[in-house]
C-alpha cells in the first residue's frame, strides 16, 4: 500500500540538466517544485574533488557515475525477427544516475542544431522531391523553428559560460566562426579555449583542402566567469578528465556548477534522492495526471500528488515511464500506428587515426577542446548526387590522452606483449584522431516497446530497443569518413588509419550516449507524443523533456538543443499553461 504524501505544484521525474533548468524557471514563477531522483545526491565538493575524481579505472572503465545494469537495464535486438536479450554491461551508451544526471559526466560539447534540422522533412521534400526520402524513413518536422528556439539557446550559453567563436551574429558572418550556423543574437560569453597542437595542425590541413574550420563551442570555461544566476565558475585547467568524470575545478558546466547553488536554497524547491518513479498516476478519465508513484531505497512505496508532472529522465526512461503509465498509444511497427516508442534514433560515428612525427601532448585537453568543419552537416551541401539524407561534422578533439582508453595505434600493432608496448611508446605522444559525428534518421523498424519476457526488480517489463543502422546512414557515414581522411592526408602524417562504421549496430562498444526519440514532438498527434511545447497530447498536465522528444537525430551533440527546448517549454508553462491549464495546442 502506497503512503500518500503532501501535494506539490510540480513533480519532476529525474534531477539532471532538464529538471534543474525547469525547477529554476518554475520556482521563479512561485510554484512549489519537487524533484525525484532515483540515484544519490552528488556535488562538486566532496564528490568530484580532484584528489579522487581523476581515476580512469574507477570512472571510465568501471562506470562509477553511470546506471547499474544489474538494477536497471533494457533488452536489445537489431530487427523484429530477433529475440531481444538484456544488456548486462554498459556499452554503446552510458546513462547517468544521481543528481546532475549525464550533465555531470558529459564533455561539454555544445551545439545548436541548424535551422533546416527542425524542418527536415518539408525542407528535404522541397529541395530534393518527396521520392528522395526512403519509404520506410519516418522523419518529420519538429513543429518548432530555430528562430523560436534561438533565445533559449542563448540562455543556455550564458548559463554555462560557453567558450567559443560565433559564426553568424544577426545575419552577419563572423571571421573565425562556423559560417554555416544559424544566426544568433550575440556572441559567446567567453573566448574559445586555448588550442592544442593537434587542433592547430587540423586547422591548417582543413584550410589547405578548402574547408572552413572553427573552434568548437565548449561548456568548459576559458576564463573565470559569473553566470546570470550569480554562480561563479573557474577557468579550465586542461586536465583531460571531463568525459565520464565530474569536474572538481568548477570549470565544466553542470547542474552543480551553474544552477544548484541557487536552486537548493529556495524555500519552494525540494528534492528526494533514492526515489525511483515507477508510474505516472492518472484519474479515472485517463486524461489527467494526479501525480506519481515512487519506491525509495528501503523498498517503501509512496504516492506523490502533483498538479503538474514533468518527465526529466534519460531519453529511454521517459519513454518507458509513459508506456508503463499507459499515456499515449504504444507504437506498432507492423501497422505503423501509435506514437509512444516511435522514431527512436541514435548517432553514427567513425574516425581516422593520424600518426605524425610531431609531439601532440595528448594529456593536455578539455572535454570540448576541438576544431571542426561543418561543410557536410545538415543540408550545407548538395545531397542530390550523394543519395542520402542527413550529415554530420568532422572534428579533431583534444579531450585528454588518458592512459587506459585514450590512445591510437597503427594498423598491424600486436594486441599485447613487447610489440604492443613499443608501439605505445612510439605513438602515444605523436598521434591524434579525427572524428565524424553523423545524424541518424528515424525509421519504421527502429523503436522502443515493452519487452514481453524480461522484467525489472519491481516486476515491470523492461524496455526493449529495436534498432540497426540503415543504408542511408552507412552511405552518409562513409561519405564523412572519406572527407575526414582527406584532412588526415593533408596533415602529412607518416601514416593514417580510416575506421569507417560498417555492419550492424552493436550495443557493446561505446559510441555515444546520444539516444533520441520515443516521445517525438510534432504538429500531428498521430505521429507525435508531445506538441511543440513538449506537452503530452493525451494528458495535458504531463510534459516530457530531453532528447526523447527529438523526431530524429541531427549531426550534432544534443545537449544544447535539449536545454533550449527545456527553457522553451518552461516559458510556455509559466506564460501560457498556468494562466489557462489545458492543451496549449488545439487539434
Amino acid at each position: 500500500m502506497a503512503t500518500r504524501l503532501k501535494p506539490v505544484d510540480v513533480v519532476l521525474v529525474g534531477f539532471g540538466w532538464t529538471a534543474s533548468i525547469m525547477a529554476q524557471q518554475l520556482t521563479d514563477a512561485g510554484m512549489q517544485v519537487l524533484a525525484l531522483e532515483r540515484g544519490k545526491f552528488r556535488d562538486t565538493v566532496p564528490d568530484f574533488a580532484t584528489t579522487q575524481i581523476q581515476d580512469e579505472l574507477r570512472y571510465a572503465v568501471r562506470d562509477g557515475l553511470f546506471q547499474e545494469p544489474a538494477r536497471d537495464t533494457l533488452t536489445f535486438r537489431n530487427s523484429m525477427d530477433q529475440t531481444a536479450l538484456p544488456m548486462r554491461h554498459l556499452g554503446s551508451f552510458l546513462p547517468g544516475v544521481g543528481v546532475g544526471g549525464a550533465g555531470v559526466h558529459w564533455n561539454g560539447q555544445t551545439w545548436r542544431f541548424l535551422p533546416e534540422d527542425f524542418v527536415i522533412r518539408s525542407h528535404t521534400e522541397q529541395r530534393y522531391g518527396k521520392s528522395f526520402i526512403p519509404p520506410d524513413m519516418t522523419i518529420q518536422d519538429w513543429g518548432i523553428t530555430y528562430a523560436e528556439l534561438e533565445p533559449h539557446y542563448d540562455a543556455f550559453d550564458y548559463l554555462c559560460g560557453v567558450s567559443g567563436q560565433a559564426g553568424n551574429i544577426q545575419g552577419q558572418l563572423q571571421i573565425g566562426g562556423n559560417p554555416f550556423e544559424g544566426p544568433r543574437q550575440r556572441g559567446y560569453p567567453l573566448a574559445p579555449l586555448k588550442r592544442s597542437h593537434a587542433t592547430v595542425l587540423f586547422d591548417k590541413a582543413a584550410r589547405s583542402v578548402g574547408f572552413q574550420p572553427f573552434p568548437c563551442a565548449a561548456a568548459n570555461t576559458s576564463a573565470a566567469y559569473t553566470n546570470p544566476l550569480g554562480v561563479q565558475m573557474g577557468p579550465c585547467t586542461y586536465c583531460g578528465y571531463c568525459e565520464w568524470f565530474g569536474c572538481g575545478n568548477y570549470s565544466k558546466a553542470s547542474p552543480q556548477t551553474t544552477i544548484l547553488p541557487v536552486l537548493l536554497k529556495k524555500p519552494n524547491f525540494s528534492y528526494r534522492a533514492g526515489a525511483d518513479v515507477t508510474r505516472i498516476n492518472l484519474d479515472s478519465s485517463g486524461k489527467h495526471a494526479t501525480g506519481v508513484t515512487y519506491v525509495d531505497e528501503q523498498g517503501r512505496v509512496f504516492e506523490q500528488p502533483a498538479a503538474l508532472v514533468i518527465c526529466c529522465a534519460f531519453a529511454q526512461h521517459n519513454a518507458l515511464l509513459l508506456l508503463l503509465s499507459k499515456i499515449g498509444q504504444p507504437y506498432d511497427p507492423k501497422t505503423n500506428t501509435g506514437v509512444v516508442g516511435r522514431n527512436y534514433a541514435y548517432q553514427i560515428t567513425s574516425s581516422v587515426d593520424v600518426f605524425l612525427d610531431e609531439l601532440m601532448n595528448p594529456f593536455m585537453g578539455a572535454g570540448a577542446l576541438g576544431q571542426a568543419i561543418d561543410e557536410f552537416n545538415g543540408d550545407n551541401f548538395d545531397h542530390g548526387p550523394e543519395g542520402f539524407v542527413g550529415g554530420g561534422y568532422i572534428a579533431l578533439w583534444s579531450t585528454g590522452g588518458r592512459p587506459i582508453l585514450q590512445h591510437q595505434l597503427p594498423e598491424g600493432t600486436p594486441k599485447w606483449g613487447a610489440g604492443w608496448k613499443k608501439a605505445m611508446a612510439d605513438n602515444y605522444l605523436k598521434s591524434a584522431s579525427i572524428a565524424t559525428h553523423g545524424s541518424v534518421m528515424s525509421y519504421r523498424d527502429s523503436y522502443l516497446d515493452l519487452d514481453p519476457t524480461y522484467r525489472d526488480i519491481y516486476g515491470d517489463p523492461l524496455l526493449r530497443l529495436t534498432f540497426d543502422f540503415h543504408p542511408n546512414e552507412h552511405k552518409m557515414s562513409g561519405f564523412l569518413t572519406d572527407k575526414a581522411a582527406l584532412i588526415a592526408q593533408a596533415m602529412k602524417p607518416r601514416s593514417f588509419h580510416a575506421k569507417p562504421r560498417t555492419g550492424h549496430y552493436s550495443i557493446i562498444p561505446y559510441q555515444t550516449t546520444h539516444n533520441t526519440g520515443g516521445c517525438a514532438m510534432g504538429a500531428d498527434p498521430k505521429t507525435s507524443v508531445v506538441n511543440k511545447y513538449l506537452q503530452c497530447w493525451d494528458v495535458p498536465n504531463v510534459f516530457v523533456m530531453g532528447s526523447s522528444v527529438f523526431p530524429q537525430n541531427a549531426g550534432y551533440n544534443p545537449t544544447g538543443t535539449v536545454a533550449a527546448l527545456t527553457y522553451w517549454a518552461a516559458a510556455a508553462i509559466r506564460d501560457k499553461y498556468l494562466k489557462n491549464p489545458g492543451p496549449l495546442v488545439q487539434v
